[in-house]
Formats: structure tokens, sequence, C-alpha cells
């Protein structure tokens, strides 16, 4: 048994949790959040918590154990807290800003890189070297940060580019390094 699967998840006090055939849902102060888990995982509320157990013995449910106990365990964090991604842009003349629902990204190629901003998402630039991704939906902040940091991902040599805040770019010596 997956032992991430065999772990309660506790319910807080502003969550309503349902289960319908194989659909969970989770609603709190945040929004509300919908999981369609698979046939051979059951869901269980009890006791102001909700365990996940296999149906079934065969490898495919022990895989989908773990996982589906870990989803869920994130749209409970999701609805109570959210997420946050931050992004920095390190460059001269890389710069982001947001005009409507479109985030514009210029970071040295011969034109600006638009992204439309996904329903669910809240993205705000606190400058232009800065993005901010908030939402309730892990996978769908993550997906973002990482497509907007996929434009051009910071190099080791200068270290221009997208980074994550907090994220350790490993630098490189130049060719003049080997020059001695």
């Amino acid at each position: 048994m997956s032992r991430v699967g065999k772990k309660p998840i506790q319910i807080p006090d502003k969550v309503k949790v349902g289960i319908n055939d194989q659909l969970i849902t989770a609603e709190g102060p945040l929004g509300k959040l919908e999981y369609t888990f698979r046939p051979e995982i059951s869901v269980t509320i009890e006791d102001n918590s909700i365990t996940v157990s296999p149906n079934v013995p065969t490898r495919a449910a022990r895989a989908f154990h773990g996982l589906t106990r870990a989803l869920i365990q994130n749209m409970i964090i999701g609805v109570t807290q959210g997420y946050e991604k931050k992004l920095e842009i390190f460059g001269t003349g890389y710069l982001a800003a947001i005009q409507g629902q479109i985030l514009q990204i210029r970071v040295g190629f011969a034109n600006e890189i638009h992204y439309q901003i996904p329903s669910g998402l809240d993205v705000k630039c606190t400058d232009q070297q800065h993005i901010v991704v908030k939402g309730i939906d892990k996978q769908k902040v993550t997906q973002f940060a990482a497509q907007i940091r996929a434009v051009r991902k910071a190099e080791p040599y200068l270290g221009k580019g997208i980074k994550y805040d907090g994220e350790v770019i490993r630098r490189k010596e130049g060719k003049a390094a080997t020059k001695k």
C-alpha cells in the first residue's frame, strides 16, 4: 500500500466536501473544485476526515492510490489557502506587463510573447521584473508558471531569463576563465 495513500486527510471547518459516485467536490472560502477519481479507488468521509483506499489489489489501483489522496489534499489546501508562484525576469530590456487578460513578455526576441491568462487564475505584475500567479487549482497555477518560465529559462553564464523566485541558477565561468 502507498504510504501517502494511507494517511487520512483532515477536513477544515470552513470546507464542505461531498462525494457523488466517482466525483468529489470541495467548497471553501476561496472557491469550489471538483475531481473525478478512478473506479479502482474508493473514497470515504468519516469523522471529519477523508480516507482513500484501493478497491482491487491490482498494480493500477496501487498506482492511483497515493495520487488520488495527494490530489484531494491539494484540493482542500487550494480552497482554503490557495496557491501562488512567483517568477523573476532578469536581463537588460526584459520585462512583463498585463493588458486586460493577456500577459505580455519581452525577453529579447524580435516580437513580444503574448499569453492568454487562463480562467480561475489571478496573474499580477508587481513591477516589470516580477510576475505573481495565484489560484486555487495547483495544477493550473504551476502549469501556467512553467509555461511562462519556458519562454526563456535563465541561462548559466549571465543569468538572463525567467526563473522562479528563490530558484538558484548555477553559474558557469565563460571562455576567459580557461585562458590563464
